[in-house]
């Protein structure tokens, strides 16, 4: 391996490692954001560091302080086996954070007349390890409840193991759906199939080409991450808290984080699946390659418009009503913000003409990957976001409506929706 491959390889790791971890705060800060505004409400706005508060990113991080320095409790019943109780919020966490390490998150690099995969791990048979590790998780919740000695953790536990058996049946077959239409396992194969287009028009993304099975794969997806509406396994209102009741601190801290690194997680698939990936409508990295003076051209125009439209709304979010005293601290932050964002803005537009008329094809290929990571960033944003909406505008299911949802609707619409794409596939 070059000393090219190992620092490209390196470097992948980095990027895909902090975007899954660096998520969690932001996660955190967007879930209390969008919660906030469905129940018109403003959300965090007051924790700061030198009057600094990013919109209320600040206080994800005070959530962290608080739950390092909280004490490590445990119950006086769990005398064995305790290392089994630490291990199982690490066994949540840790399966969530592999299993988002198979994403691809731009096209493969190509630079010095060597090939870098974009992904902490470059493995072509991405689906299964997303299926077996991300599968994993649930054990972790199995510990969790089972060793609590609790009735409630013991019942948040198989109600865990259940649901998780119910969705995968369907997810696996809706899995298997996929593969027989891009005639692959690798998820940056099924990113490229999708650079092309349907009938010359329609852009050949998984939603569009399965749209049946796009849905059976996001509602299996949504179990998996253990959210509203399949929450059934903490059901505060019912089980206290489910399977990690008797978990604080940093322990609990481990269970809330896996959740948002496999939402996050989640998120990803289903862009990758279904959306597209890193790619843009109609344009595959070829075609950004060929046309990058367009995209600088384009660049130029809307990246000036973003950052007025978002310091906008950073001023109307750091405002302060007339009857209160006004607030010197976030003016100050408004200003400095409103500076920094303009000259990244305009540090990008420069670099990124100053690679057009370099005219290097390395250059441009590195260009074409950065393009193509703000691509996938933006596009987990959204689904991230949509995740948040469902979680905060539908209830509950019951435990016994999420298996009939399972067993009785998504089994066999799964199952029919695998049978006529096979026939669709041999006779088309």
């Amino acid at each position: 391996m070059s000393m090219v491959v190992t620092v490209g390889t390196i470097v992948a790791v980095v990027i895909s490692a902090l975007l899954a971890l660096l998520m969690i705060p932001i996660l955190v800060w967007l879930e209390r954001r969008v919660c906030g505004l469905i129940q018109d409400r403003l959300g965090p706005n007051r924790t700061n560091i030198a009057g600094f508060r990013l919109g209320g990113v600040v206080q994800s991080f005070a959530d962290v302080i608080k739950l390092v320095v909280k004490e490590e409790y445990y119950p006086k019943h769990i005398s064995k086996h305790r290392w089994l109780f630490i291990l199982s919020p690490i066994i949540t966490f840790a399966s969530a954070l592999l299993a988002f390490m198979v994403i691809p998150f731009a096209d493969n690099l190509r630079v010095f007349d060597e090939i870098i995969p974009m992904q902490a791990l470059p493995v072509d048979w991405g689906i299964l390890w997303y299926l077996a590790i991300g599968s994993v998780g649930v054990i972790g919740m199995i510990f969790g409840g089972w060793l609590s000695h609790n009735k409630y953790s013991l019942l948040g536990a198989l109600r865990a193991s259940s649901q998780m058996i119910s969705y995968e049946v369907a997810l696996g077959l809706g899995v298997a759906t996929v593969i027989m239409v891009y005639g692959t396992i690798d998820f940056n194969s099924m990113v490229h199939w999708q650079s092309g287009t349907l009938f010359g028009v329609l852009p050949a993304w998984g939603v569009i080409v399965q749209p049946i099975t796009a849905l059976i794969v996001i509602i299996a997806l949504f179990v998996e991450t253990n959210r509203a509406p399949f929450s059934v396994a903490e059901g505060e209102s019912e089980i206290v808290a489910g399977f990690f009741t008797e978990f604080t601190a940093m322990k609990f801290a481990m269970f809330f984080m896996g959740e948002y690194v496999a939402m996050n997680g989640a998120s990803a698939v289903i862009i990758t699946m279904f959306f597209g990936g890193y790619q843009l409508p109609w344009l595959s990295t070829a075609d950004l390659i060929s046309n990058i003076e367009l995209i600088a051209t384009i660049a130029t125009v809307v990246i000036p418009i973003i950052l007025y439209y978002f310091v906008a709304w950073m001023k109307k979010n750091n405002s302060v009503r007339v009857t209160l005293s006004t607030d010197g601290g976030r003016s100050f932050e408004t200003k400095v913000l409103s500076w920094v964002l303009f000259v990244m803005g305009f540090l990008a537009i420069t670099a990124l003409w100053a690679v057009v008329f370099s005219n290097s094809k390395d250059a441009i290929s590195i260009a074409v990957t950065l393009i193509q990571f703000c691509i996938f960033v933006t596009k987990l944003m959204i689904f991230n976001i949509f995740f948040i909406v469902i979680r905060w505008t539908l209830p509950r299911f019951r435990y016994d409506q999420v298996q009939m949802v399972g067993w009785r609707y998504l089994l066999p619409l799964s199952l029919v929706n695998l049978f006529v794409t096979a026939l669709v596939i041999v006779g088309v």
